[in-house]
């Protein structure tokens, strides 16, 4: 037994048709493969909101900023289709790049504002690589429902942004991070981290999780911050690209925990860059990171 797979707009609109023909709502999973626990996550809560699941791989060009990383992305399509058969996934849709952007493509999506700073600061052009072909993954689905992590937090409010500005009918629903036992936050590129890397990494989650919970108690921001980047590198990493605390709506920097936020930070590790956040909010307003991590580890 295997997923069906389709790789071709015309191939799945047919597909998509006859689904909406019977009235039966329909969830897009988009992804780059390499699958692991998290992207199956999305998958299984997508089939709790809608009848038929389609899971997309499309390890997209315009989202990589170097030639060789985009050569080094891990492709495993035939892994990542057997790993989809016990979840229900309905179909796989898997584009080549000639699909996607056609001969002559010149239009981009770009999303102001969110799309600066943080990742957008490093990855010149990378969200409006993100912007246009989710646009157009939603377009070729017609989907009702778009299900992504909030591991990658400033792409899912990206997307939202997207969705509401353009009148997009579709919703977007978020999912919690899924981690290792150890907090690590599953990520395709964690393949690349040698064992004694592996052994450091979860230290950026342990990090985050500290800081986050001393913010909440009221401990003063900038100096948390500054405490936090020496810890992380004092544990191995050797370049925090970014570690900042932000409004969780607006993704605007905060200089004070006032309102909920999101911690979020950027690290290399070798020669592997890591990306997590914990939510966090002022004591009392909401239940605190160190719960919800730890929700998330036991995924």
């Amino acid at each position: 037994m295997s997923v069906p797979i389709v790789r071709t707009v015309a191939e799945l609109r047919a597909v998509a048709a006859g689904w909406r023909r019977s009235g039966t709502r329909i969830a897009v999973v988009p992804t780059m493969g390499a699958l692991h626990e998290g992207h199956l996550s999305l998958v299984r809560a997508a089939l709790q909101k809608a009848e038929r699941v389609v899971v997309t791989l499309f390890v997209n060009p315009k989202q990589f900023n170097s030639a060789a990383d985009l050569a080094a992305y891990p492709r495993t399509e035939n892994e990542d289709a057997a790993k989809l058969v016990p979840t229900g996934a309905h179909l796989l849709y898997v584009p080549d790049a000639d699909e996607i952007y056609p001969a002559g493509f010149a239009t981009a999506v770009s999303v102001s504002t969110l799309s600066e700073g943080l990742c957008g600061a490093f990855r010149p052009g990378h969200f409006d690589g993100v912007a246009t072909v989710v646009a157009k993954l939603f377009l070729q689905t017609g989907a009702d429902f778009a299900f992504f992590g909030e591991k990658d937090f400033q792409q899912l409010q990206l997307v939202r942004r997207l969705v509401r500005d353009l009148d997009l009918p579709i919703t977007v629903v978020a999912c919690p991070t899924v981690r290792e036992t150890d907090g690590l936050a599953l990520s395709s590129r964690n393949s690349r981290l040698s064992p004694a890397e592996r052994a450091i990494a979860p230290k950026l989650a342990s990090v985050l999780l500290d800081t986050a919970e001393r913010l909440a108690r009221g401990s003063p921001v900038l100096p948390m911050l500054d405490e936090a980047r020496a810890t992380i590198l004092a544990a191995g990493y050797r370049e925090v690209e970014y570690l900042e605390l932000r409004g969780e709506t607006d993704l605007q920097p905060l200089a004070r925990l006032d309102r909920p936020a999101r911690l979020l930070v950027a690290a290399w590790l070798g020669d592997t860059r890591l990306i997590d956040n914990v939510s966090t909010s002022p004591v009392g307003k909401r239940p605190g990171a160190r719960r919800s991590l730890h929700r998330e580890a036991a995924k």
